[in-house]
């Protein structure tokens, strides 16, 4: 028993049949048609040059099936078509990756410190997470550290910040540069 090759589409990485349901389906088509005409005319029959054909082609091979007979030409074509996709995904992981670091370097931490009623503050914590930093042991840091509630909520943008309660937003941004060295002090902003 053998894994079963599956054919993906190499604009939308999803399987040919599905390339109808995605966004970019003109594409899809265009690649389905000069990888693989014989799949592309099962697939879209009416585009390829008559339903006939098709059926014909799906009615012969059932025709030819048989249970204990192993194909050995399919696996072939499986592997020959494989090593395209990995080069596609390794340049994709590089493109991700090259991203990420101009990420980081156009990135903000943003240290907010909000007023509420009376004589009480909050301070808001913005942007930890594109350091790779994790928010709720960050916030359980700040609560330990300086003895206050503090906690990780989304805004109303949809982002993750860590809420501080109290007045400690100088001891925050020193806290940030010694606990997590990687980010750099430029990239630390106090409002």
């Amino acid at each position: 028993m053998s894994p079963v090759e599956v054919l993906y589409c190499g604009v939308c990485t999803a399987p040919p049949e599905y390339c109808e349901f995605g966004p970019s389906i003109k594409r899809c088509k265009v690649w389905l048609k000069e990888t693989h005409p014989d799949l592309f005319s099962k697939i879209y029959p009416s585009e390829a040059g008559g339903a006939s054909d098709a059926v014909a082609g799906v009615t012969e091979k059932l025709a030819n099936a048989s249970v204990s007979e192993k194909s050995t030409a399919a696996p072939a074509d499986a592997s020959a078509k494989k090593p395209a996709p990995e080069k596609e995904k390794l340049d994709a992981l590089q493109k991700q990756e090259l991203k990420k670091e101009k990420q980081k370097q156009n990135a903000r931490v943003t240290i907010k410190r909000i007023e509420r009623t009376k004589r009480k503050c909050v301070i808001i914590v913005v942007g930890l997470e594109i350091f790779e930093v994790d928010l709720k042991k960050a916030a359980k840091l700040f609560a330990n550290k300086f003895a206050c509630g503090s906690s990780v909520t989304k805004n109303p943008a949809g982002f993750d910040e860590i809420v501080v309660q109290g007045d400690c937003q100088d001891d925050i941004y020193d806290l940030i540069l010694k606990t997590w060295k990687h980010i750099p002090e430029d990239n630390l902003t106090l409002e």
